[in-house]
């Protein structure tokens, strides 16, 4: 049976994948608890920490297109750093995308049970999520382009959506220049949690380089990464600009989005059913382009390489998709939607900090192995089509944005940080253990 994934991507996919990956319930939900965290400055927060997520995502560009692969990070940190690296990586992303298959899968749930309640408001979110959950796994299934299209159709009216909140916030006449006053209600000190709330909002641009075994130019992977992250921060910090112009910062919470209510305020009852279409949109694509496809990819590469069961390196054999892999995602984010309907906090708090550790963890390391990858293959480097600008200038400031977004993230989550370092400590018995083993026989 052929094991290939199909080559059938073209920029605007993979551009697509990377825009969908990064907005959803961190966008339209968080903003309004970073907002009161640092008040107006959040829009200040959330543009450093895009630009910091941008530089880390310009400096993973030689290794996107020099190695394109479906594992990515399993593949680039195996190469430059050694199996370990690559293992930690790998696994990393993809727990994270699974852990947000049972955050954003329950957040999809709320926005669906807003216009269509099923039942009790508890079993209707529940019901919502596994429902959206299982349509996109069944469009992974059935085929990637399938997917990568409907992702780009989604993507695009979200993006739409959003500009146009922005454009039309400002010339409403309803903006309030003293809601930009005091800039900074609680001193220079609280950008930094807030920063770490943005970049939970932006974190998802590099989910795009799973799709380097099924992009057709290899080239447009270091491409889309650029330009998914401009799009994305041009587009959130004018809707982010309009809404806390119009909304004053006191007033908002995590417990209802707050572009809904800048909505409301500039055009009226009727406009906050477009803005919640636009926050059901954009959980829709991080749930299609990232949990159900990122997730699935990463575990297809790393089962070939057999460091996971090589079951999930089984390629369906009409629709040349990894079917064993999206279906164990499936089951896996619907069992973490299910524990979080019974213990919410642990899903929207701790797992959501768990997400952050292991994404900060990948980025560390393919940082790292982006410098190695330059000194250790350089007439290799030398001949890719796509070279990052002004290195090391990227990775420098790479790193300094992991640093302030681990401070910011992890201040007063000491548990959050020891789960994490245990799970890496598990993730590295597990390599020596049973994994190095296994890829040497």
């Amino acid at each position: 049976m052929d094991r290939e994934l199909v080559k059938g991507l073209s920029f605007k996919h993979v551009w697509a994948i990377g825009v969908g990956a990064v907005v959803g319930d961190g966008i339209f939900l968080l903003i309004g608890e970073g907002a009161k965290i640092a008040g107006p400055a959040a829009l200040v927060a959330y543009t450093i920490a895009g630009l910091f997520l941008l530089f880390i995502m310009i400096s993973m560009g030689e290794m996107a297109v020099g190695m394109p692969d479906a594992g990515a990070m399993w593949v680039w940190n195996k190469r430059t750093l050694g199996g370990l690296a690559g293992f930690l990586t790998g696994t990393s992303y993809a727990i994270g995308w699974i852990i947000a298959g049972g955050s954003v899968g329950l957040a999809i749930g709320t926005i669906t049970s807003w216009f269509f309640q099923i039942g009790s408001p508890e079993i209707s979110v529940v019901i919502w999520a596994i429902i959206w959950l299982t349509v996109f796994m069944l469009l992974n299934l059935v085929g990637v382009i399938p997917a990568a299209n409907t992702q780009l159709v989604l993507v695009l009216g979200l993006v739409g959506l959003m500009l146009l909140f922005g454009i039309f916030g400002f010339a409403s006449g309803k903006i309030d220049p003293s809601n930009y006053t005091p800039f900074m209600p609680n001193g220079f000190s609280s950008l930094f949690p807030a920063i770490a709330f943005g970049t939970y909002a932006y974190m998802g641009a590099l989910t795009l380089a799973t799709s380097g075994s099924e992009v057709r130019d290899p080239r447009d992977l270091p491409r889309a990464l650029w330009a998914s992250s401009i799009t994305f921060l041009i587009i959130y910090t004018i809707a982010m600009a309009a809404m806390l112009g119009l909304v004053p910062y006191s007033e908002l919470s995590v417990s209802e989005s707050p572009f809904t209510k800048a909505a409301e305020v500039a055009f009226g009852t009727s406009a906050a059913y477009i803005i919640n279409f636009a926050a059901w949109l954009a959980a829709a694509t991080c749930l299609l382009g990232g949990t159900l496809y990122a997730a699935p990819r990463l575990l297809y590469s790393m089962g070939e390489d057999r460091i996971l069961p090589s079951v999930f390196s089984k390629v369906h054999e009409k629709h040349k998709t990894p079917h064993v892999a999206i279906i164990f995602t499936w089951i896996a984010s619907i069992g973490l939607v299910l524990l979080g309907y019974q213990n919410p906090d642990i899903v929207y708090v701790h797992l959501s900090l768990l997400l952050v550790f292991a994404w900060v963890v990948t980025w560390l390391i393919s940082l790292i192995s982006a410098v190695q990858y330059r000194r250790k293959f350089p007439e290799e480097v030398k001949n890719l089509p796509w070279k990052q600008p002004l290195y090391p200038l990227f990775p420098i400031l790479g790193l300094i944005g992991i640093a302030i977004i681990f401070y910011g993230t992890f201040q007063g989550a000491e548990t959050s940080v020891i789960i994490g370092i245990a799970y890496v400590v598990l993730l590295t018995i597990y390599y020596f253990v049973y994994g190095k083993r296994v890829m040497e026989e």
